[in-house]
C-alpha cells in the first residue's frame, strides 16, 4: 500500500505540454478535419466566418463548430484562425497562409 511517504513525486514538464499539444493538433477528429477543410477553401475569398454560418454549411451546429475550431486554432496548420467577435454568435477571422 502507498502511503504519502512511499507514493512517487508528480513531475509535471512543461516540455512534454508542449509536445502533447502538437500531437493533438496532427491528430483531427473527423469534424475538425471536415471544418479545416471548408476553411482553407474558402478563406481565399473570405476573411471572416461565423460559427453558425459554417456549422450551416457542414450540417453542424454552432457549438460543434466553436468546440472543435480549439483544435484547429491551436494547431499548426496552414489556416490561421483568431476569435474575433461574440456579437449574435461567434465569429472567426481567417486567414490561410500562401493564399
Amino acid at each position: 500500500m502507498l502511503t504519502a511517504r512511499t507514493k512517487p513525486p508528480i513531475i509535471v514538464s512543461a516540455i512534454g505540454s508542449a509536445m502533447s499539444t502538437t500531437a493533438a493538433g496532427s491528430d483531427l477528429n473527423e469534424k475538425q478535419r471536415r471544418i479545416l477543410g471548408y476553411l482553407r477553401e474558402e478563406a481565399p475569398t473570405k476573411t471572416y466566418f461565423k460559427s453558425r454560418l459554417i456549422a450551416q454549411e457542414l450540417g453542424m451546429t454552432a457549438k460543434e463548430v466553436g468546440a472543435n475550431m480549439t483544435a484547429i486554432r491551436t494547431g499548426e496548420f496552414d489556416v490561421d484562425v483568431e476569435k474575433w467577435g461574440y456579437s449574435s454568435g461567434t465569429t472567426w477571422k481567417v486567414d490561410v497562409q500562401g493564399s
